[in-house]
This record gives structure tokens, C-alpha cells and sequence, in this order.
């Protein structure tokens, strides 16, 4: 179940909203805040895989020789934003085991809130490539923005951005930089805070998955 509008899918599966709901508390542990995730992510693939090319392939069946369709799995790369979309990897994998991972790494700048990248590290062959990218939350969309700017650069046939939580400003923000990229996400906020978090959110995604501060 979802809502989409303006190439902005709210992911409103039932199971969704009560898992994230359990997430923006405060006094939710660490385990359980990375089990939410990793079940939330896997559920949210399946929507944002929805429309993903289907290939037909013979195969057999204990009784007879069918035609089938499967997804090519190796053409889908899915691209954390580093750390935090770390926590979306492993439920999106449960659902497409054969995709491929890259990695970039993106800071902000507290002073100017804009991103500053330490580490990029793709698949090879990214112009025959499907990416989806995962980061739990699109706040400023300084650093979605940039990590498409990069992404963009390798040709990739589409690119996809996911996300738990946005803000408007984020929203907004990818969309004039990239209004190509479909965004999915399982709630639009209703602000950032003059720190650029969003409110009324979930705190640090990335400090309440490893149990950092």
C-alpha cells in the first residue's frame, strides 16, 4: 500500500507505519531499533521493486517444462550512503540476494550542512545497472543530492532513492537537483530543526543502529 504524488511514493503498508512507530521511540534499544529496520527495509523493497524488469528463462518442474520469469538480480546495485544506510542493506538483500553493493561515504560539514565525500566505491559496468539508494534519512538532501551528482556520472540506466524518514526540505531539495529520481519513503516529517534533524523523527539513525553517540 502506497500514495505516490509528484515522483514521491509514501510507503502506508499497515506493517510499516506500526514498525516505524516502534522505531521513533525513544527508549527503543539498540537491537531492537536495527531488527525494525532490517524488517522494515525488506518489506519497503518490495514496493520499491515493484516495477523492476522481468526476464522469461525455461526451467523444469517436477512435472514439465515451463517458461518463468525472474528478475536479473546482478543488474540491481544498491548504494549506501555510509554509515547509515548500512541498515537498509541487509532486509533489501533477503529480497534481491543476487544484487550488488557499493558504497559512498558522505559527510556534513556541521558548519554549512553541506556533504563532503571520504569514500566511494562502486561495481564495475555501471551503465547496464539499475541503482537504488538506500540512506534512512533525506533531512537537507545536501548529501542525496550529491551522491546522485556522483552516481549520475557512471551512467547507470536508473537511478532510485529510499529513505525511512524525509523532511520537506529534503524533499524538496533532491527533487530540484534530480527531478528524474523517484523517492520512496515511509513518512514525509514535518521539519528540520535549525540542526538540520528531522522533527519530529527518530533522532540519529546511524547512532541508534550501532549504538553510537
Amino acid at each position: 500500500m502506497s500514495t505516490a504524488t509528484n515522483n514521491v511514493t509514501v510507503i502506508t503498508h499497515p506493517l510499516v507505519q506500526h514498525k516505524l512507530t516502534l522505531m521513533r521511540r525513544k527508549d527503543a534499544s539498540t537491537n531492537s531499533f536495527r531488527r525494525l529496520l532490517g524488517e522494515l527495509s525488506t518489506l519497503m523493497a518490495y514496493e520499491v521493486t515493484r516495477d523492476m524488469p522481468l526476464q522469461d528463462i525455461e526451467i523444469e518442474t517436477p512435472l514439465e517444462t515451463m517458461t518463468g520469469q525472474v528478475i536479473d538480480g546482478k543488474k540491481l546495485v544498491l548504494v549506501s550512503i555510509l554509515r547509515a544506510g548500512n541498515g537498509f542493506l541487509d532486509g533489501m538483500l533477503t529480497v534481491v540476494p543476487g544484487a550488488r553493493v557499493g558504497h559512498i561515504g558522505l559527510y556534513r560539514d556541521p558548519a554549512t550542512l553541506q556533504p563532503v565525500e571520504y569514500y566511494f566505491k562502486m561495481p564495475s559496468e555501471m551503465e547496464e545497472r539499475d541503482i537504488i539508494v538506500v540512506d534512512p534519512m533525506l533531512a537537507t538532501g545536501n548529501s542525496a543530492a550529491a551522491c546522485v551528482d556522483r552516481l549520475k556520472k557512471l551512467n547507470p540506466r536508473s537511478i532510485k532513492f529510499v529513505c525511512l524518514l524525509a523532511a520537506p526540505e529534503g524533499v524538496a531539495t533532491l527533487q530540484k537537483a534530480h527531478p528524474d529520481v523517484p523517492i520512496f519513503t515511509a513518512a514525509i516529517d514535518r521539519e528540520l530543526n535549525d540542526h538540520g534533524y528531522i522533527l519530529p523523527g527518530l533522532g540519529d539513525a546511524g547512532d541508534r543502529i550501532f549504538g553510537t553517540k
